[in-house]
């Protein structure tokens, strides 16, 4: 037995390298499992889910309308309608054409006759958009005159370009993230090697996360798509580093009192695994909550993210462990901690200097702790008054896209000089005995520009299962509010004459994508409070402290999220923000925001054990305050890494985690929990006898 457990940390360390090796080779395959259809991410009952499983039915396959929208600065001369008249020739060729009957509709001529725009049907295939887009572009360029502006928008354009935004998600941004960390712990640490042991920890965890992961989504046990993707890196890279954080420290304060790096790092487990153990649970707990929700998009981050926590946690109590006991106290050369040779129990001056920032900090606390939670109290609260202005209504696919492309600039041009539906219709089933009434119905209702009635090859209403199908054609911009009242119009109209009307089409989408993420924020967010309480209360043995950390949290994500709304509407002018994510950031901020609290908390409740509360609360700070602040720069930073990918849902993600880590970490966990803890003394533990001395 003690042979295994002296070569322990070589069969650890093979074991990993084993399970690298075989996840390496998936870890460029990932992409092959992604989908991003927007409507594989609501809920079976969604009237729009509806709509679009009928789809195939009525169109012999599931079909993205590209728009090719061309635009010209004076009226359009008869040269130039020539050219576009033999364009819809030219486009047949196109890989991923739609095969039904006539795929390519157009051209369209505007009233103004400024501009133009032809409908081209292609396959719903992900690998064929990309390539069709390509070659409609190419085609275009080729065969307009040079005085004609041609865009691709419509669906199929937007969501070409929405594949060329997040084709660096799993290689720009991975970069990036590693790069920062690897700064930042090169500072932290004044190490060489340190940094790079970090790291590899958390790469090997990410690669075996990604392995797991590909192969459930493969067998279709959970779905992937590239918002999880990418959060996955991000929250693998930045939690395998804030836990190796933790870890290193402790090993470094036994390093200063035991001669043996094994002991050492055997006493650093002891101390550090309950916290680092409750905190991974916490965040697990956390993720698995939005399997309670309606969207399957937010279903698929729950699993995902939380097989990357379990890798993150293995990785950084089993590789980075080993690797460090096999190194010993040269892995923090040129500053090599010394054995003193002292008491068992280290003085706070050994471990914490008293010019330090964190030695000053707490002796400010023990003297000002009313006044300072009190200011800082007023001042979190004034900012979560702005949660109210943050807009998450949805915003458009076109609205998402950061990055200048045609498919953004098209769709203005669109909107200024067509009905802005055409191309993107409202599609409605309805009972095919009902057919003309319900088609009245559609056409007298406001907002509704035009419909068209579904043919079969013989020219009759196509019917499938009794259902007939009529496409309306709005006004108003697909993406917008307006567009979205006219669906809610159309299913309460229609529901009075025809129990069986379905109204779907992409800006029903967009409603049932509203709806869902309302009802999901409702209830995901008080059963995630639930679940922390009990890992808190089961933690640190109380009632009242959990309690003011659950309190002090909350607060900390209302003043975020009213931050971020200054920002989103008055500096950055955002048009909004996707129906998720205040959810999204409630998740991140509360599970992974709690961890600090849960790293400070517990680490005052051993020294409390030892010395009092208010002692306790002085010392756990001053010998805690750096560590875990440079744990919640490192996940600032590695969220912050995804704001290079030119999405809004993630731009809007990176600064919230960002923003919120920081201040959770600097105000919240640094001065306001200790103000707070201090403030109330012994009762801070109620009602556990332990600390009352």
């Amino acid at each position: 037995m003690k042979k295994i457990l002296k070569y322990l940390p070589i069969i650890l360390l093979v074991i990993w390298l084993f399970l690298v090796s075989i996840s390496s080779p998936v870890f460029g395959k990932v992409n092959n499992v992604v989908s991003n259809n927007a409507v594989n991410f609501l809920p079976n009952s969604a009237q729009s889910t509806k709509v679009q499983k009928l789809e195939s039915s009525f169109a012999a396959s599931n079909l993205v309308p590209a728009i090719v929208v061309v635009k010209s600065k004076t009226v359009l001369s008869l040269d130039q309608i020539k050219q576009l008249n033999t364009l819809p020739q030219l486009l047949t060729n196109v890989t991923g054409l739609a095969k039904i009957k006539n795929p390519i509709i157009g051209p369209i001529y505007s009233k103004n006759h400024l501009a133009a725009e032809i409908i081209v049907q292609i396959n719903d295939s992900s690998a064929t958009i990309n390539s069709s887009i390509t070659q409609i572009n190419s085609e275009v360029k080729t065969n307009l005159s040079s005085n004609l502006k041609a865009y691709v928008s419509g669906p199929g354009g937007v969501l070409a370009a929405l594949e060329n935004a997040f084709s660096g998600i799993d290689g720009i941004l991975l970069y990036v993230a590693i790069a920062v960390v690897f700064i930042i712990l090169l500072l932290v640490y004044r190490s060489v090697i340190l940094p790079f042991i970090v790291l590899l920890g958390s790469i090997f965890a990410l690669t075996v996360a990604t392995f797991v992961v590909y192969l459930l989504a493969e067998h279709n046990i959970v779905s992937l798509n590239s918002e999880s993707q990418g959060i996955l890196s991000i929250l693998v890279l930045g939690a395998t580093t804030d836990y190796s954080l933790l870890i290193v420290s402790r090993f470094k304060e036994g390093l200063m009192d035991l001669e043996s790096s094994r002991q050492a790092m055997m006493r650093a487990l002891k101390r550090a695994i309950e916290p680092i153990a409750a905190s991974a649970s916490t965040v697990i707990l956390a993720l698995l909550c939005l399997l309670f929700s309606d969207l399957n998009s937010n279903k698929s981050l729950g699993p995902v993210g939380a097989i990357g926590i379990i890798f993150s946690f293995l990785a950084t109590m089993t590789f980075l462990t080993s690797l460090l006991m096999l190194i010993g106290r040269k892995v923090f050369w040129p500053f090599v901690p010394r054995y003193t040779k002292n008491d068992k129990v280290l003085d706070e001056h050994q471990l914490i200097p008293s010019k330090s920032l964190w030695y000053k900090v707490a002796k400010t606390i023990s003297k000002k702790y009313r006044l300072m939670w009190s200011l800082i109290l007023i001042v979190l609260i004034l900012l979560g008054g702005f949660i109210f202005t943050f807009k998450s209504s949805g915003v458009s696919q076109t609205q998402n896209l950061l990055k200048s492309s045609g498919a953004v600039t098209g769709q203005k041009i669109i909107d200024a000089n067509f009905p802005a539906g055409l191309g993107n219709p409202i599609i409605i089933d309805v009972a095919s005995s009902k057919i003309q009434q319900d088609n009245q119905i559609i056409k007298d209702t406001d907002g509704v520009y035009a419909t068209s009635i579904t043919l079969n090859q013989n020219h009759q209403i196509k019917v499938v299962n009794g259902l007939a199908q009529i496409n309306a054609i709005s006004n108003a911009s697909p993406y917008s509010l307006a567009a979205q009242n006219l669906v809610l119009t159309l299913r309460k109209e229609l529901a009075k004459v025809d129990s069986r009307a379905l109204v779907g089409g992409e800006t029903a989408v967009s409603l049932d994508t509203n709806t869902a993420a309302a009802r999901d924020l409702r209830v995901i967010i008080p059963i995630v409070l639930v679940v922390i309480l009990i890992v808190l209360i089961f933690l640190l043995r109380s009632i009242l402290a959990p309690i003011l950390l659950i309190l002090t949290v909350i607060l900390s994500f209302s003043a975020t999220m009213g931050l971020a709304a200054i920002f989103f509407n008055h500096i950055f002018h955002f048009a909004g923000s996707d129906s998720s994510v205040p959810l999204f950031g409630f998740i991140f901020l509360v599970a992974l925001g709690i961890d600090y609290n849960i790293f400070l908390i517990s680490r005052i409740r051993e020294e409390s054990l030892k010395f009092g509360t208010r002692k306790g609360i002085v010392r756990g700070l001053r010998v805690t305050g750096s560590v875990i602040t440079s744990a919640g720069l490192v996940l600032a930073a590695t969220f912050g890494a995804l704001a290079v990918i030119p999405i809004l849902f993630l731009v809007q993600i990176a600064f919230i985690v960002a923003v919120g880590v920081i201040l959770d970490t600097i105000i919240v966990r640094s001065l306001l929990v200790p103000s707070l803890a201090y403030d109330l003394d012994n009762k801070v533990w109620w009602p556990s006898k332990a600390f009352k001395k």
